[in-house]
């Protein structure tokens, strides 16, 4: 069974890790369910948020009494010391524990750092002190914070955007916090549902002994995919290599990562999932892309005013409303017949 342990924390776990924010689409029933026969299949690293919504109350349901057999990670979007606390003290509560063994500080726009006049980097270790946490991390979308956050030797762990579509300069960073002794927990490692052979994303993990994937699981079939992995392991064989580099080919240049961050839009474009359905519908053809529903949703781009906002909050530096358009423009060239799919 492959182990990874994350840096200088000694957090030792399968190599798969569960990304909960999915399960806040689903009932707590179902929720309670998956999360259990994740944990019984042999999981026990579970990644959360206070912005995930009712996420960390269904894992303090599902695990309650249970809290001594696993690790868990959440964040905070606080800025204030304030806020802090609240969001703490409220993940302390929903998730039925005293402490979380990884709190994060989610997505800033900035790397905190003690002195620095926020107050933030001291919240960390004052909730360190008093053992309401056990080891502070940071997750990002901006390659540039997370590599101050590395070089700072202030974090036990780095949240990040990995998979085998990631850029050289991405793979360095990996390296980085491997050199730092820091834990790396890959989010994203599915490219947001670009990548569809979820062995072929596993197999390519093998490579990094200091990476923890965390999946996004929402369904349990889902689950059942990753299960079967811990006691058969995909390999990085010739032919997983040969379906990594077409997908690299196919998926090369800009594309939307299906972050949200770019989100809302002022007039209600469902822009994480507009901008990507031309590599969606080719991708994982399917008739759910094609319905009434979707058509509605895609036609919602018309109504682009071209603020900005999307542009200006997009972590990866994308033309977001001119992908827009070009996914429209396409999506039309499907539905007329123009283009197979």
């Amino acid at each position: 069974m492959p182990q990874i342990t994350l840096g200088r924390t000694g957090i030792t776990t399968d190599r798969n890790g569960f990304g909960a924010l999915p399960i806040q689409r689903t009932d707590i029933e179902t929720a309670i369910k998956i999360l259990r026969k994740a944990y019984e299949g042999g999981i026990n690293f579970f990644d959360t948020a206070r912005f995930y919504t009712d996420s960390e109350e269904k894992l303090g349901q599902a695990f309650e009494g249970l809290r001594d057999k696993i690790f868990i990670s959440s964040k905070t979007m606080a800025d204030t010391p304030e806020s802090f606390w609240k969001d703490l003290d409220k993940s302390l509560s929903l998730l039925k524990t005293d402490y979380i063994d990884i709190y994060q500080f989610h997505n800033p726009k900035v790397c905190y750092k003690p002195g620095d006049g926020t107050g933030m980097y001291e919240c960390m270790l004052e909730a360190k002190r008093l053992g309401k946490i056990r080891y502070i991390g940071l997750t990002n979308h901006r390659l540039h914070i997370a590599r101050e956050c590395v070089d700072s030797g202030l974090y036990d762990t780095l949240q990040y955007p990995f998979s085998y579509l990631s850029s050289e300069e991405e793979t360095e960073l990996v390296e980085k916090c491997k050199e730092k002794n820091m834990g790396f927990i890959a989010m994203k490692a599915l490219a947001g549902g670009l990548i569809i052979n979820s062995a072929a994303a596993y197999a390519f993990m093998t490579q990094y002994d200091n990476v923890l994937p965390i999946w996004g699981i929402q369904r349990e079939k889902e689950l059942d995919e990753f299960l079967s992995y811990i006691n058969n392991p995909p390999q990085l064989t010739d032919k997983m290599k040969e379906i990594i580099e077409n997908d690299k080919k196919e998926l090369s240049g800009d594309f939307c990562r299906g972050c949200g961050y770019c989100m809302p839009c002022p007039k209600e474009i469902e822009i994480n999932t507009c901008a990507r359905m031309s590599l969606f519908i080719r991708r994982s053809p399917s008739q759910k892309w094609l319905t009434p529903e979707s058509q509605k949703m895609m036609m919602k781009i018309q109504e682009c005013i071209e603020c900005g906002k999307c542009k200006s909050k997009c972590p990866y530096g994308l033309e977001t409303p001119e992908l827009l358009k070009k996914n429209y423009e396409d999506y039309k060239r499907i539905l007329a017949g123009l283009v197979k799919v």
